[in-house]
């Protein structure tokens, strides 16, 4: 389902954080299934002590009316489309806008980033070839690129993915292309969405491999070259997930220092 424009909204003027309960917590994390948690995202907030919330609507949470108090909002991955006819995912683009509003940045990662991209009045669907496992990806070396992604061009990053935002919102950069998905990270303002799950841990790699979806074994069977099988997925987290975890922190550390203060 397309978006169709995007609705500026008005801006809103923050509120100071000081006048706020100071008990209030600092992060809203998004999660839509319950097999697709925060991963790395949530030890890394629990690292920096940072206060934060956890609403995963599979589980019955329902998604809060406002992010309003908040200082950023995440937003992670899941097995849906980010098309699919489900209030939780229009009320996850509503709270991107409005955290948009509000001057607070927000991270996407996966289905994420694309709800970013829907929210802010790009177009999602599904590619020709899908891309699960350790694949390579490179950066575009602009200014933005390397604020986000840091100066190495080239990284190897974990992906589990059968859509991508195939069109981007009006005034993003796209910062991030790989041979199967030309976008995998773009910015706008102070956003960050991204195609790859930089907050991959070895056990959600692990978990995924156990239940992958009716759509992977035929998906393995004929794109033998984006979609690994269990084994290489496995050595390739003993390869590559140190380095993943460094890019994610690296990124965690951009996303904060844009935090509302």
């Amino acid at each position: 389902m397309d978006p169709g424009p995007w609705p500026r909204l008005a801006i809103i003027a923050p509120m100071p954080h000081s006048d706020l309960d100071p008990d209030h917590p600092d992060v809203l994390v998004l999660q839509h299934l319950l097999e697709d948690g925060p991963g790395h995202l949530g030890a890394w907030l629990d690292a920096e002590g940072v206060r934060w919330r956890l609403c995963c609507t599979e589980a019955g949470d329902a998604y809060p009316a406002s992010v309003r108090g908040y200082k950023g909002l995440a937003v992670l991955g899941g097995a849906w489309s980010a098309n699919d006819d489900r209030p939780s995912l229009r009320q996850a683009e509503a709270l991107i806008r409005e955290a948009d509003a509000l001057g607070m940045p927000v991270i996407g990662h996966c289905l994420g980033g694309q709800l970013m991209a829907r929210a802010f009045g790009g177009r999602v669907r599904t590619l020709d070839v899908p891309e699960i496992g350790w694949l390579p990806m490179r950066h575009s070396g602009s200014a933005a690129a390397r604020a986000w992604l840091g100066e190495a061009t080239e990284a190897v990053v974990y992906q589990w993915h059968y859509d991508s935002f195939v069109e981007l919102p009006p005034g993003a950069e796209l910062i991030a292309g790989s041979a199967a998905c030309p976008h995998q990270a773009f910015v706008l303002r102070q956003h960050l969405a991204m195609q790859f799950h930089i907050e991959i841990t070895e056990r959600k790699v692990d978990d995924w491999i156990s239940v992958p979806g009716d759509s992977y074994g035929p998906a393995c069977r004929m794109h033998p070259q984006t979609v690994q099988t269990p084994e290489a997925m496995r050595a390739g987290t003993q390869q590559h997930l140190a380095a993943s975890t460094a890019l994610a922190e690296h990124i965690y550390g951009r996303w904060r220092e844009r935090w509302l203060r």
